[in-house]
């Protein structure tokens, strides 16, 4: 049976995906990913081309998609060119990578979706991605939209953020309509869609108006202007509080050196047929570190294995070590228990 147009295109995507962004620092093209399949039956780069299509994808046979999980199982494809490397050659863990990618990819082959197990891969929309404004003693004079330079962006706080998320899910997502919108713009409709909110949980109208969602949560944000004055700390049960770091030497600048991140995945109070995402930070780097745990990658898959076995009901709120070094945010990685500040429901796990 022929894939829904959306289904093709989520396989489409992820093929490409596959071959761009697999193995960090990999640039293949699609000659080289021919050429590898070639090796025990022949595939022109034009039908690697009509598989990656998401305009008019072609979906391949399962016998190609099993090859595909075989070189992209171990970076030793590479070695000497690209190549297959017989199934027998494979180690115990190439096997167990290559096992997970065969049903990744088999799954979306017979129109399995990857909702459940893609955080930001939805089978319906649309999805509005909610953000907070700049103050405006903070915003440039191109936010002014009397300014002939006038950029709506120039209004929108953590940007790195919005642009690593609304990216991701443009791909994602390649069908659904995407939006971002400023709180302050966000009108009924909007918050009826799959919402994702960045930024704090207590900057805007908007998001006290989830506050029948989020306060099931016992996690807040709270002001402590003695240790963290330019921010809002979190605290869980009103009791327990979660610090950024600072590296502080005399003479010298503090240096930002491990912020707190706050992601939370929960039914959306508006419409229960869609999602309600928070990716929340004490400062922006906690933010964009909320935002890439699910989005980078290097750490994406085994980040949203995690999530799925810890909590398999897809309801769930964490507090993560978001780790910064010479000034650039590192993803989060969940497998690593030090990543992991708290976790909410502390009792659900798969058997």
């Amino acid at each position: 049976m022929a894939l829904e147009p959306g289904q093709a295109a989520r396989l489409a995507h992820t093929l490409r995906e596959l071959r761009e962004a697999h193995w960090s620092g990999v640039k293949l093209k699609q000659t080289d990913l021919a050429t590898a399949l070639s090796k025990e039956s022949h595939v022109a780069s034009a039908t690697i081309s009509s598989w990656e299509s998401t305009n008019n994808p072609k979906s391949p046979p399962a016998a190609r998609l099993r090859a595909y999980a075989r070189f992209f199982a171990t970076r030793r494809s590479l070695d000497g060119g690209p190549h297959l490397i017989p199934d027998a050659e494979l180690t115990d863990d190439e096997r167990k990578e290559l096992h997970a990618l065969e049903e990744r990819l088999l799954g979306l082959l017979r129109g399995k979706s990857e909702s459940r197990s893609r955080t930001f891969a939805f089978d319906d929309g649309p999805v509005t991605v909610i953000c907070p404004a700049l103050p405006e003693e903070a915003q440039s004079r191109l936010a002014d939209v009397t300014d002939p330079n006038f950029s709506k962006l120039q209004q929108y706080a953590d940007l790195d953020a919005l642009i690593e998320m609304f990216g991701h899910l443009r791909m994602s997502n390649p069908t659904l309509d995407i939006f971002h919108r400023l709180a302050s713009d966000a009108v009924a409709d909007d918050l009826s869609t799959h919402v994702i909110l960045l930024g704090g949980i207590a900057w805007n109208q908007i998001t006290r108006r989830f506050q029948e969602a989020i306060g099931q949560v016992p996690i807040a944000q709270v002001a402590d202007p003695d240790k963290v004055p330019s921010g809002e700390i979190f605290v869980v049960d009103g009791s327990e509080r979660f610090y950024p770091i600072w590296e502080r030497e005399e003479g010298s600048p503090d240096d930002l050196i491990e912020d707190v991140g706050f992601l939370a995945r929960l039914p959306n109070p508006f419409n229960l047929k869609r999602t309600l995402t928070i990716c929340n930070g004490v400062y922006s780097r906690g933010v964009l570190g909320a935002v890439r745990c699910l989005t980078d990658a290097r750490v994406r898959d085994a980040n949203e294995a995690y999530l799925a076995d810890r909590f398999p009901s897809g309801r769930f709120a964490v507090l993560i070590r978001v780790p910064v070094v010479s000034n650039e945010t590192l993803s989060p990685d969940l497998q690593n228990p030090q990543a992991r500040l708290y976790e909410w429901p502390s009792d659900e796990r798969r058997t």
